[in-house]
């Protein structure tokens, strides 16, 4: 099954920072270096979802603000909403969170793909994160991870394609499918499938590992090319466009 050919792109990226705005610096005061760690951000991609954005009309949505203070990847529902790393908010400094940073920023990307779907034009989402090489103990093992949900035709059929197109790029990667996350845990794209339906959209997550983005830029540049080719190649062939 391929996605209409009529179509507009979505980028979006979840992690891209690790600013903490200058009302809530006292809480974090004692935990800059952990800001600086995976567990703060997503080194690497905002500059990868920028890139992309910059080549295709799209619209793009990247938040700067650091995931321990309210994690936009994550449901209201969720415990990890807010980081246990650190100490957590009052409930008053809850609900401002939630209303300043992280409702808005969530709303303005159902807003936009509503008005898409009001235009008869299937929504094609890519979201950007990265992975740390190690978790708890366990050494990831690929390069690359697609996330999807595998239900979606849509989504199974290009994480296929974008896969194979991956591996024709760089043929060192190990390229995995829902890797290192499954593609319908809790996150800002299977809440976008809760409200849109498969012939209305398609969310994918580009999972990197961070260790390809602590290269020099000389070498970063050429791995994010690459991956907007091969992203590029794939959407051509599931769409059918020449």
């Amino acid at each position: 099954m391929k996605a209409s050919s009529e179509y507009s792109i979505l980028f979006t990226c979840e992690h891209g920072g690790n600013r903490i705005p200058r009302e809530y610096a006292p809480r974090f005061a004692e935990y800059q270096e952990l800001l600086q760690t995976h567990r703060g951000w997503d080194p690497g991609t905002l500059l990868a979802s920028n890139y992309f954005h910059q080549q295709v009309p799209s619209q793009l949505f990247a938040s700067e603000t650091s995931r321990l203070l309210v994690d936009l990847n994550r449901s209201e529902t969720n415990p990890a909403l807010f980081s246990r790393l650190v100490p957590p908010p009052s409930q008053l400094q809850r609900e401002e969170l939630l209303e300043t940073y992280y409702r808005p920023w969530r709303q303005e990307v159902v807003d936009w793909i509503r008005s898409q779907a009001k235009r008869n034009l299937f929504v094609r989402h890519l979201s950007f994160h990265s992975f740390t090489p190690e978790l708890n103990g366990q050494v990831r093992t690929a390069e690359i991870g697609l996330l999807y949900d595998p239900g979606r035709a849509p989504e199974r059929d290009f994480c296929h394609c974008w896969r194979q197109a991956i591996r024709e790029t760089f043929p060192e990667f190990r390229v995995r499918l829902n890797y290192p996350y499954r593609g319908i845990s809790d996150g800002h794209t299977t809440a976008l499938r809760k409200q849109f339906s498969a012939q209305q959209y398609s969310g994918i997550e580009l999972e990197v590992n961070q260790q390809l983005f602590q290269q020099s830029a000389r070498q970063v540049r050429p791995l994010i090319v690459g991956l907007y080719q091969s992203w590029h190649q794939a959407v051509r062939q599931t769409t059918g466009a020449a």
